[in-house]
């Protein structure tokens, strides 16, 4: 078995990429950093020395990176059963005092990045008639923050595809989840000055995303909302 995970060097990406190393999954992870793809490349074959892993540097914000990372995937294996779209970055502002370019950079990097390699790869599981994609959305995609400004519009369009990838592919049987979590203890949220035990774990959205997989075959969990205990932050 196959999966594909972008952003998978750091926070929910390496989870996820761990997570499913461990159930003995082939890997084919990208991330922007070259020492990040090694370091990690380095760790989870220490670990799964049985498992194939292709980890490679991609800017997920360009369209050429990612079609060269999906030819390389489509190249080396001849099917795929999961492509985890998480890769994105956020940056906090006001609509009406944002810089120029902020909201094109957030929709480049956390809405087309999984459009494009979706389209990139969507043929291998359409002609297999199985697979099962996950987006990696956010409590963003679902309500206003202050200082959302543009994230939350990319985050919002991430959910709207999710959901018309959804409708679009029933016919060829495959399943599209969207994962919505809330505060998880990343880099994004270094600094913020709460508690460690305030956030999620990384780890329960992975699994999460691992028990969605495993439904049988004739079930989707279309939705999965995680939340800290004591709510948003």
């Amino acid at each position: 078995m196959n999966a594909v995970i972008t952003g998978a060097t750091k926070g929910i990406g390496k989870a996820i990429a761990e997570k499913f190393g461990s159930e003995g999954f082939n890997l084919a992870l990208c991330a922007r950093t070259n020492k990040d793809v090694d370091a990690l490349y380095d760790e989870l074959h220490q670990k799964y020395p049985d498992i194939e892993i292709i980890a490679r540097v991609c800017d997920v914000s360009e369209k050429k990176d990612l079609k060269s990372f999906a030819d390389e995937i489509k190249s080396t294996w001849d099917d795929i059963e999961v492509i985890v779209n998480n890769a994105g970055i956020f940056l906090p502002g006001s609509i009406h005092k944002e810089k120029a370019g902020t909201l094109e950079k957030l929709m480049k990097t956390n809405l087309y990045s999984a459009y494009y390699l979706t389209q990139f790869l969507i043929k291998n599981m359409i002609r297999e008639k199985r697979g099962h994609i996950f987006n990696i959305c956010s409590t963003a995609s679902i309500m206003a923050y202050h200082n959302g400004g543009s994230y939350g519009i990319s985050k919002f369009a991430l959910l709207g595809f999710s959901k018309n990838l959804r409708h679009e592919l029933i016919p060829h049987h495959i399943k599209v989840t969207s994962v919505i979590p809330g505060a998880t203890l990343t880099a994004s949220w270094e600094g913020s000055g709460h508690p460690d035990e305030r956030f999620m774990k990384a780890e329960d959205v992975a699994n999460a995303v691992w028990s969605a997989y495993t439904m049988s075959p004739s079930t989707v969990i279309e939705e999965i909302l995680l939340r800290p205990l004591q709510g948003d932050i």
